[in-house]
This record gives C-alpha cells, structure tokens and sequence, in this order.
C-alpha cells in the first residue's frame, strides 16, 4: 500500500484514509516492533514542534 495523499482541506477520509495505511504497515508487527514504531515517529514529531517553537 502507497502512503496517502492528503487533501489540503484534511477531511474525514483523509484520516480514513491515514487509519487504514497505519493499520497496513503495523499489522504485521510484534508488540514491541509496533511500540519502537510509534516511539520513533513520536519523538520526530516532538523534535519537530521543538523546532517550531524556536
């Protein structure tokens, strides 16, 4: 599965649609795979908002 393309409205079937991709890549993954997954792209995000708040 591709990752989704986001309308700049970001409507309901976006987050549909990000749902469903997230679901697809994280199936297939034990507990702990699943939980190093979300961390890393968790602590992205955070550096992320750290940045923009400089």
């Amino acid at each position: 599965m591709e990752k989704p393309v986001l309308s700049l409205d970001f409507t309901i079937d976006d987050i549909h649609k990000l749902r469903e991709y997230n679901y697809f890549v994280t199936k297939n993954m034990t507990p702990q795979e699943r939980m190093d997954y979300y961390n890393k792209k968790g602590r992205a995000f955070q550096q992320e908002i750290e940045k923009c708040k400089l």
